[in-house]
């Protein structure tokens, strides 16, 4: 009776493994609840990969409620951004190796002109209201400093004018110009990111694509909003003109 029960016990030696046994079940949950999206893993074809990875897919369903009234996910579930229309052929047999377009690549969306297929809504802000407007329509916002490219000659990536800035969209939470919209000397108008272009010399100058591809840049339904899905499209075919707009792109530089 003169011995306590935690007398010959290493109390500290049990801390340390109840610790490893709670950051190992931390982990296995994370790790777990990760996989929601983009699970299971899938080859080059699409059909299922062999190897899985050590963990399990999450076999409960979990629903996720959407900001704003836009609905509810349920995951793990369809990749509902997942795309099937996709103008391309294999270049080997073996996975890994790289898709050859099979038509033309900025206007079927593949390769680095790839996008997904996003909500067709536009982005909200934390109050519901679209956050990309066109800076006619926000007259708290001015050119403060540097150079407003409104009314300056658009120049493309082989040196021909297509037309002039009209105006300047803008991301009204974070306060940033996020596109250029441009009127075409051929007609219409065309949303180009701020990003890919550069203002100097009194000429907005876009190197990415060449005059003939601005007519299928992808349009917005809206004359005042962007989607996501919209937004995703147009980025992608003039980021994806860095190498499709020319063979002389596509073949080896050395």
């Amino acid at each position: 009776m003169t011995e306590t029960f935690f007398g010959n016990f290493d109390l500290a030696s049990l801390a340390i493994w109840l610790f490893w046994g709670f950051f190992a079940i931390l982990i296995y949950y994370l790790q777990t609840e990760n996989m929601r999206e983009g699970y299971p893993l899938e080859n080059d074809d699409g059909d299922p990969a062999a190897n899985q990875g050590p963990f399990p897919v999450p076999t409960t369903p979990k629903t996720f409620k959407l900001m704003h009234g836009r609905g509810d996910v349920v995951l793990p579930g369809p990749d509902r951004q997942a795309r099937t229309d996709l103008a391309l052929k294999r270049t080997s047999a073996t996975d890994g190796f790289p898709f050859e377009p099979t038509g033309n690549p900025l206007v079927d969306g593949v390769g680095p002109a790839s996008w997904a297929a996003r909500q067709d809504v536009p982005e909200l802000d934390g109050k519901g209201h679209p956050k990309i407007m066109p800076m006619a329509g926000l007259p708290m916002f001015n050119v403060a400093s540097g150079s407003d490219p409104r009314g300056m000659p658009v120049i493309a990536g082989d040196g021909v004018q297509v037309g002039t800035v009209k105006d300047m969209w803008i991301d009204e939470p974070e306060q940033m110009v996020r596109y250029i919209e441009i009127e075409l000397d051929s007609g219409g108008t065309r949303l180009a990111p701020l990003p890919l272009a550069r203002i100097w010399g009194g000429k907005v100058t876009i190197k990415t694509i060449f005059a003939e591809h601005f007519a299928e840049v992808p349009t917005t339904k809206s004359a005042s909003q962007v989607t996501l899905l919209e937004e995703d499209k147009i980025s992608a075919y003039y980021g994806g003109g860095v190498l499709y707009a020319s063979q002389a792109r596509l073949d080896p530089q050395l």
